[in-house]
């Protein structure tokens, strides 16, 4: 017999909004997206607020208020559920149960809405629980962080931390929608605030030069917590992952080649050694800044570039190296499950110049441990503002 061969095509469609006091009772945005494509009305919904946010904004009365306004349209089906943001929420299972819990004890189905308010490492915990409870219930992600409204919330994977790994267990499925507000960026510590940037930073370098001049041009700005630059970076940064998604011929990340984890071979390695004390975006601006150093190591990228790269990350207010990656054996381990995790041959993004990318297959294991002990001096001549110290202004970086 024949083998019978199938070829199954699945669209799909989601949108990225951008406003500002989304719960406002006359900000009809929510409504909207919950009843442009709706079978029914009012649309049911369940809410998951992370505990921070819900602590520096009262988003639960606020979600309260909306529904009893747009009542004809939503049906908010129990108070907001609470959970823990950070990585402490994607280290433990018990969360992602709580939330299907919540969604068997409403009789939530797939044609109703799972909300969740929070940074990225809630929306890819509630994002998992919505994308397995009934095989998947139409997720809205509401990201309340920099990082969560540029990059991880406008993204496809849903994903939890197992085996001590970095997002071992997950799913391949796209939210309903995305709405990001900027309001909630203005309640955001400064940590927060800034470590969404790296992100940006890290999508500039290997798909447009133009943005990263124009982030090298507002560092000072985004430093300062100015909102206009800060608003157009979300709204750029996000574009771009989106275009990738849509346009990369890989969304569900089939092949070997993830050119948006520019950085993060070893940033991922560096969270789970430093047990965290680095949040996701301050491993990824040191990962960015190894694998720049690196890159003009090789001969790949010029030393002006590489020192505008490493200039513009501390001007930030990043640390260009941790103290725990000087034993690199552990931090090596790093590539191996990076590679793990897709399987196939190794392939990881270096710069041959700003807004270039390309994949390369290997890697010279003593060649990046130079890289980080050359990271290692260089940081110390960054006077914690982007630009080298008086005593050495010279970044010495001797390209091979």
């Amino acid at each position: 017999m024949q083998a019978i061969q199938a070829d199954v095509q699945v669209n799909f469609h989601y949108d990225v909004h951008f406003t500002t006091h989304l719960f406002d009772p006359e900000n009809p945005l929510l409504s909207d997206v919950t009843t442009a494509r709706a079978e029914r009305l009012p649309a049911r919904i369940l809410f998951v607020v992370e505990e921070e946010v819900e602590r520096l904004l009262d988003v639960r009365a606020a979600i309260l208020a909306y529904c009893a306004k747009h009542s004809d349209t939503l049906t908010l089906v129990c108070p907001p559920l609470l959970l823990p943001g950070g990585e402490q929420v994607k280290n433990d299972p018990k969360h992602v149960v709580a939330v299907q819990e919540a969604v068997n004890e409403t009789g939530l189905d797939r044609h109703s809405y799972l909300a969740v308010v929070g940074g990225g490492a809630l929306l890819d915990t509630v994002g998992f629980a919505a994308a397995t409870a009934h095989r998947g219930i139409r997720l809205l992600r509401i990201p309340t962080t920099t990082l969560g409204q540029n990059d991880s919330g406008v993204g496809v994977k849903n994903a939890i931390n197992f085996f001590g790994k970095k997002n071992w267990v997950g799913t391949f499925a796209p939210a309903w929608a995305v709405i990001n507000d900027f309001h909630f960026l203005t309640t955001q510590p400064d940590r927060v605030w800034r470590e969404g940037i790296a992100e940006a930073v890290k999508v500039a370098l290997i798909k447009d030069g133009d943005f990263f001049d124009f982030l090298e041009d507002q560092t000072d700005a985004l430093a300062a917590r100015e909102m206009a630059p800060m608003q157009e970076l979300v709204y750029r940064c996000a574009a771009l992952h989106v275009q990738h998604i849509c346009t990369g011929g890989d969304a569900f990340e089939m092949g070997s080649s993830r050119p948006l984890d520019f950085g993060h071979w070893s940033a991922h390695k560096l969270e789970q050694i430093t047990n965290y004390r680095l949040h996701h975006g301050e491993a990824v601006a040191i990962g960015l800044a190894l694998d720049v150093t690196y890159s003009h190591l090789k001969g790949w990228l010029t030393e002006n570039d590489c020192r505008r790269v490493l200039r513009v990350l501390s001007g930030l207010g990043f640390a260009l190296h941790a103290p725990e990656m000087r034993g690199t054996d552990e931090l090596f381990h790093g590539l191996r499950e990076f590679r793990e995790h897709l399987g196939g041959e190794l392939t990881i993004q270096m710069l041959e110049s700003l807004g270039v990318g390309f994949n390369v297959h290997e890697v010279d294991e003593s060649l990046m441990a130079e890289a980080i002990l050359l990271l290692e001096r260089e940081s110390r001549r960054f006077d914690g503002i982007g630009q080298p110290s008086p005593e050495d202004s010279r970044l010495e970086l001797a390209a091979r």
